[in-house]
């Protein structure tokens, strides 16, 4: 009888059948601990470092208070920084994008004066 089948089907047919039996195979239910959701590493949580809010309210991070002396002098005299992804300086009025950064540091400037009014974290 399996002869009979072999010689209704032909070599196509094999392979047919073949490939549906893998297929059922491959299409079986998940193992329950497939089904459980997966966990993410705390490490793959932390947000990158201009991210993360500071620990403490009052954690100067960004270290503007060493940059406070410049309060009252011209722009001109900001030093130029090391680190120029971490520091905006630009004037009172001026628009600015609203993200917080706790890690930079934001120079506020008198547009007409060229004075520094300003130096914070943000």
């Amino acid at each position: 009888m399996a002869s009979d089948r072999r010689g209704a089907l032909g070599k196509g047919g094999l392979i047919v059948l073949a490939g549906a039996a893998l297929l059922a195979a491959c299409s079986s239910t998940p193992a329950a601990d497939e089904t459980a959701p997966r966990t993410v590493e705390k490490a793959q949580l932390t947000p990158p470092v201009g991210s993360r809010m500071p620990t403490a309210p009052t954690a100067d991070l960004c270290k503007a208070g060493e940059m406070q002396y410049l309060v009252g002098k011209p722009r001109g005299e900001i030093p130029v920084p090391v680190d120029v992804v971490n520091r905006r300086v630009t004037c009172t009025e001026c628009a600015i994008t609203e993200e917080f950064s706790a890690y930079r540091l934001n120079i506020f400037y008198d547009r007409e004066t060229g004075i520094i009014e300003q130096v914070r974290c943000g």
